[in-house]
C-alpha cells in the first residue's frame, strides 16, 4: 500500500536548471536554476517568481562545491519502472513525473529490504533502500554490499516498533550518504513539495505507460486539491486518449507536445478508462501552474551593413514554461526576417531534461538529440520531434555558454554543436552528464537519485569534463560582463560568416 504513494520525478542533472544544474548541495529542479522547468502556460498567468531562490538552495549546488545555490534539476521524468529492461520506457514519459514503481503486472513494487520477511511494514528507510538497490546509476553503491549496509545503518532501530521519524530520517540520510554521491540526497517535506511546479501538463496527475500494457495511465496518485484529484481521477486508470487524441502507440514527448502546443489552452480533455468499472468518461480538467518565472528574452540585437539581421535569445532556465515561450520568441524573430542566432544559456544551470530535447527541435528535425544510459547498460536515444522546426535550416547559430553553464544548457548545446546545428561559443561549460531523479518517499519526503548518465550526441561523456567551446569568449563574446543589459548581450563581435563555415560540411561532420 505504501509504495503504492511513491511519486517519481526524473531529473536530468545536466539539463534541468535545479535539475540538470551543477549543484551539489540542492536539488536543484529547474535547469537555469533561476527558474524552472520549461513550458509556458497562460492559462493562470505565471508569476514573477524567482524559482531559484528555494529549489536552487534545496536542490542543488555548485559542482565547486562553494554554495552556489543554481537549479540542476532535470526533469527527465523516470516513468518510475524500477525493473532495469524498464529503463527505456521510463524516461519516456518525459514530464514531470510523480509516479509509483511497477512490477511486471503493472501492480505497485513492494521492496524486498532484508527486513522484509520480519516486517510488513513500510517506512522511508525500506523505501530509500529498494529504491537505491532497483535505480542507482553506481550498482557497486560505493563498492559495498548493500544488503550489509541496510543493517549498518539502521544501526539497532526497530522499524517495526518505532515512530520516531526524525530517527529514521536520520538513519536514512547516513545510508544515502554512504553512496558517495553529492547530487544523491534526501529532500525534507517542503523541499519535495516544490517539485509540484515543473508540472507541465497542469493538472497534479502523472502520466506513465504501464509496463505491461503500454497504455498511458495515471501513474501515481493525482495531487490533493488539483483538476485531477477532484474530478476523481485514481492510479491506474487509463487515459485512453487526451484532448480527443488517442495515446496508443504514442510516446510520452508526443502527448506532452500536444498538451502544449497551445500554451494559451486553460483545460485539457483526458478520455478515462476507470480501473475498477472500465467505465469510459472523458474528464475536461482545468490547467494551474505554479508561478514561474518566465525564462527567455529576447531581441533583434543588430541589423549588420551586410544585411544579416541578429536575433539574440536568453535562456535563464529549463522550466515549465522555457519551450513555449522560446518557440514564440522564434517566431516573433522570424517573422521579422532575422536570419542569424545567438542562443544565450550563460549562467543557466538547467532544468527539465525533455525540454531541453524539445528545445532542440525548434532547430532540427527528427535528430538524435542526446543518449541516457543507465546502471545496468540500458540506453535511449532522444530525437528531437518530427516536423516542429521554427528557425531557417541555413541560418547559423552560436550558443553562448560559460562555466555555469550545465544539465539541460549542456544537453542543447552537445545537441546543436554535435549536429553541426550550431558553434559553441564562450567558457567551457560545467561538465554535469549526470541524471537525478526524484522519488516521493512514504512520509512525504523525497530522495534524489542519480540513475543514469547522459552523452551528447557524437558520443562524449561531459561530465566533469563540460562542452569545450570552439570559439573563445575572448573571440566572440561581449566584453561586457553577460548580465549587464544590452551591453552584455552584444552579438557585434560574433563572426557568422566564420560560424557558417564551422557549421558547413568542411568543418563538421553530423552525429551519426
Amino acid at each position: 500500500m505504501m509504495m503504492a504513494k511513491r511519486r517519481v520525478l526524473v531529473l536530468l542533472a545536466p539539463l534541468m536548471q535545479c535539475l540538470i544544474s551543477p549543484t551539489t548541495d540542492a536539488f536543484s529542479f529547474s535547469t537555469g536554476i533561476q527558474s524552472r522547468p520549461r513550458f509556458t502556460v497562460t492559462p493562470p498567468k505565471p508569476q514573477a517568481h524567482n524559482t531559484c531562490d528555494g529549489l536552487q538552495s534545496m536542490l542543488n549546488r555548485h559542482p565547486s562545491d562553494e554554495g552556489l545555490d543554481t537549479h540542476n534539476v532535470i526533469t527527465i521524468f523516470v516513468n518510475g519502472v524500477i525493473r532495469p529492461a524498464s529503463f527505456a520506457s521510463i524516461l519516456a514519459l518525459a514530464a514531470l513525473s510523480t509516479q509509483p514503481a511497477f512490477a511486471e503486472d503493472g501492480s505497485a513494487l513492494s521492496p524486498t529490504t532484508p527486513a522484509a520477511e520480519s516486517t510488513s511494514k513500510r517506512t522511508a528507510y525500506d523505501d530509500t533502500w529498494n529504491l537505491i538497490k532497483k535505480y542507482a546509476l553506481d550498482q557497486s553503491y560505493n563498492n559495498q554490499n548493500w544488503d550489509e549496509a541496510y543493517k549498518k545503518y539502521l544501526n539497532g532501530i526497530d522499524l517495526s516498533s518505532t515512530t520516531d521519524e526524525e530517527l529514521i530520517m536520520k538513519a536514512t540520510k547516513n545510508l544515502v550518504g554512504s553512496l558517495g554521491d553529492k547530487y544523491t540526497r534526501i529532500l525534507d517535506k517542503s523541499a519535495y513539495a516544490m517539485i509540484q511546479k515543473y508540472d507541465l501538463i497542469g493538472v497534479g496527475a502523472t502520466l506513465m505507460p504501464n509496463p505491461t500494457t503500454k497504455e498511458i495511465i495515471i501513474g501515481s496518485p493525482p495531487v490533493p486539491k488539483s483538476a485531477g484529484y477532484e474530478a476523481g481521477l485514481k492510479m491506474g486508470d487509463a487515459v485512453i486518449a487526451v484532448n480527443g487524441v488517442k495515446t496508443a502507440g504514442r510516446t510520452a514527448f508526443d502527448i506532452i507536445d500536444q498538451i502544449t502546443e497551445d500554451p494559451n489552452s486553460s483545460v485539457v480533455t483526458f478520455t478515462v478508462r476507470d480501473k475498477e468499472s472500465n467505465e469510459m468518461r472523458d474528464v475536461v480538467l482545468k490547467r494551474a501552474f505554479m508561478e514561474a518565472k518566465d525564462p527567455v528574452i529576447y531581441r533583434v540585437s543588430e541589423t549588420r551593413s551586410d544585411g544579416t539581421k541578429v536575433g539574440y535569445v536568453r535562456i535563464f532556465e529549463f522550466n515549465s514554461l522555457v519551450k513555449p515561450r522560446l518557440e514564440a520568441a522564434l517566431r516573433d524573430l522570424e517573422s521579422q526576417d532575422v536570419d542569424a542566432y545567438v542562443i544565450d544559456v550563460r549562467g543557466n544551470p538547467g532544468g527539465a531534461f525533455q525540454s531541453a530535447v524539445e528545445i532542440a527541435g525548434l532547430f532540427m528535425s527528427d535528430t538524435l538529440a542526446t543518449d541516457v544510459v543507465d546502471g545496468n547498460g540500458v540506453d535511449l536515444k532522444f530525437r528531437t520531434s518530427k516536423d516542429r522546426v521554427v528557425v531557417d535550416e541555413k541560418d547559423p547559430i552560436v550558443v553562448w555558454v560559460d562555466g555555469r553553464s550545465a544539465s539541460a544548457s549542456e544537453v542543447l548545446a552537445g545537441a546543436l554543436r554535435d549536429n553541426c546545428r550550431a558553434v559553441v561559443m564562450g567558457d567551457t561549460s560545467f561538465g554535469k552528464g549526470l541524471v537525478q531523479a526524484v522519488y516521493g518517499l512514504e512520509n512525504g519526503y523525497g530522495l534524489v537519485l542519480t540513475v543514469a548518465k547522459y552523452l551528447t550526441p557524437n558520443g562524449t561523456d561531459i561530465n566533469k569534463v563540460g562542452i569545450v567551446p570552439d570559439i573563445s569568449k575572448e573571440e566572440g563574446l561581449p566584453t561586457a560582463l553577460g548580465f549587464l543589459p544590452v551591453v552584455g548581450s552584444d552579438t557585434s563581435r560574433v563572426d557568422f560568416k566564420d560560424v557558417l563555415k564551422r557549421m558547413g560540411p568542411g568543418m563538421c561532420s553530423p552525429a551519426a
